[in-house]
């Protein structure tokens, strides 16, 4: 088993990516941190091999926890979880070794992605004592043979998608774009997330009057 801490300020937050992580075959939280100091005492009290941190927090920030993790030597790997959008903070966050980044808002399905390709990692690099270009290419790089859309996608489809996207250029909802190209909502989220990926469009939280908040997505405009 994989053992995660998860460095969350907001007990809300915290508490939904402990049941995301629990739907999540492989892994186990040793640990919820609200701070920078909780968060190196459970390191030097659990097996840790992966944090969820997000960058703000009270005090000292996420980005300086990895910066501990790195300068320690700890055998520990990060993930990014944070409302950080600006460049300087990615970068910073994948200099130090960060192994993803990802954007709050975000759907569990992308959380998913994030675990399912490090778990994969894990298994072909970290508990072998040799590996191929192969693995290399797949599981670090993490990315398809060039030219190549990931796996699950096909072109069409996502021309279809993208072609929906500039026809209506305004924001929408997953709901709304699955009524007009014609496919489920869990199959559009594959190619919406793939959009995103490639700063295609954009993801913010809509808040309705009552209910939870909703992803709506707003096409890039470019100038």
């Amino acid at each position: 088993m994989i053992g995660v801490l998860i460095v969350e300020d907001d007990p809300m937050v915290a508490e939904l990516n402990r049941r995301y992580l629990a739907k999540i075959e492989g892994f186990v939280v040793k640990g919820i941190a609200g701070n920078y100091n909780e968060a190196l005492e459970l390191l030097k009290t659990q097996a840790i091999d992966l944090v969820l941190v997000d960058i703000f927090m009270p005090g000292v920030n996420g980005l300086e926890l990895l910066s501990n993790i790195r300068t320690t030597g700890q055998a520990v790997d990060v993930i990014m979880v944070t409302a950080a959008r600006d460049t300087e903070s990615l970068k910073q966050a994948l200099r130090l070794g960060a192994v993803d980044y990802l954007i709050k808002p975000f759907e569990f399905e992308r959380l998913n992605m994030a675990l399912q390709k490090y778990k994969a990692r894990v298994n072909a690099i970290h508990r072998r004592q040799t590996v191929c270009q192969r693995d290399i290419d797949s599981h670090l790089l993490g990315r398809p043979p060039c030219g190549a859309l990931p796996k699950g996608l096909d072109k069409i489809t996502l021309e279809t998608v993208k072609k929906a996207v500039a026809e209506l250029g305004t924001p929408f909802t997953i709901e709304e774009m699955s009524k007009q190209v014609g496919v489920s909502r869990v199959t559009l989220r594959k190619y919406l997330d793939y959009l995103v990926e490639n700063d295609i469009i954009t993801i913010e939280l809509l808040y309705g009057p009552v209910g939870r908040p909703v992803n709506r997505y707003v096409p890039r405009i470019e100038k």
